[in-house]
């Protein structure tokens, strides 16, 4: 009994939704059919290949500017000059603030005594007292001038080809916060 109830609600449901199914769009279906008629795929042909021409090499009597042989010679050239500017760095003993970067380094004031001028800085938690051809920063930086509002250096760096040049900085007077 309650198979065939359960057979007949769910024949009554396919009829019903069936039912709804209808026509409803079968004239856009039609619209659509007609304003397609016409219609074909059209794929473009392919571009026709060029065939390949290789080029020939025109540079085999010329010097190879990548041989090994080459770059060493050029190398060794710029490292002598290069060398005796951090064999004088090398020799001398290293001063406290050549153990921070120059950015970390702040001048917090001047003082002229005898006719000399010194510079207070502050590097990490202490307080350093320099003066005119002191060491600072680690690009071996010596100090040329100093005055009130800043600490001038001149530094040693290398530059993209390896070279070491000079290269002048300086250190700005920090404004004391009140």
């Amino acid at each position: 009994m309650r198979g065939a109830i359960a057979t007949t609600v769910a024949a009554s449901a396919a009829l019903l939704i069936a039912g709804c199914g209808g026509e409803e769009h079968s004239d856009l279906k039609q619209e659509l059919a007609q304003a397609t008629k016409d219609f074909r795929g059209r794929v473009d042909p392919l571009p026709q290949v060029k065939p390949y021409e290789p080029v020939p090499y025109t540079a085999e009597g010329q010097i190879d500017p990548f041989r090994p042989e080459r770059i060493e010679v050029a190398q060794a050239g710029r490292s002598s000059a290069s060398a005796s500017k951090i064999a004088e760095h090398e020799k001398r003993l290293k001063e406290p603030l050549e153990a921070f970067p120059l950015e970390s380094i702040q001048m917090l004031g001047s003082i002229t005594q005898e006719k000399e001028v010194f510079a207070l800085v502050k590097a990490g938690p202490n307080l350093y007292r320099v003066r005119k051809g002191n060491y600072m920063g680690q690009n071996f930086g010596v100090i040329t001038a100093i005055d009130e509002a800043q600490i001038s250096l001149k530094e040693l760096v290398q530059d993209s080809g390896g070279e070491w040049v000079e290269r002048s900085s300086s250190l700005q007077l920090v404004e004391a916060k009140r």
